[in-house]
């Protein structure tokens, strides 16, 4: 019977440990090596002013995808949402955009309708919520253009 040296069996532990990382890295960073199980959505606002791609999306406080690009169209931004595929969006859905915390990052908001319609992979959520911009308030509260 051979004897495994000092030298293999820590080479092993290593190798263990590096998959391990790995592993971790992609199930704590939801990065998704081999497609996914979801389905893509798209939503069109007037502005998307500090939407980033990644950015959460949820229903109810409970995260549900994520955003996977902002691209403009027209004069309107249209942001493509991952949703996970356990989850159905009726077609009278709203999603607004949201600031998580008093500075927080923005995120995509859906408020659940009630359809019986649902929306399919590449479908389009029709009614949308820009997020408010304090700074245009402002601006038009102080020069009188309220």
């Amino acid at each position: 019977m051979k004897r495994f040296s000092t030298e293999a069996i820590v080479g092993l532990f290593v190798l263990i440990g590096i998959f391990c990382l790995i592993y971790l890295s992609v199930k704590l960073g939801h990065v998704e090596i081999v497609g996914g199980d979801n389905y893509m959505v798209y939503a069109e606002f007037d502005s998307a002013s500090g939407v980033r791609e990644g950015a959460i999306v949820e229903i109810a406080g409970v995260e549900i995808g994520r955003v996977e690009s902002i691209i403009l169209n027209e004069d309107r931004a249209k942001i493509a949402l991952k949703i996970d595929s356990d989850v159905v969006l009726q077609e009278d859905v709203i999603a607004s955009i949201k600031t998580r915390g008093l500075i927080g990052d923005k995120i995509i908001k859906i408020s659940p309708g009630g359809s019986d319609r649902i929306i399919k992979d590449g479908g389009m959520i029709r009614e949308t919520e820009s997020a408010i911009d304090f700074e245009e308030l402002l601006s038009k509260y102080i020069f009188g253009k309220v």
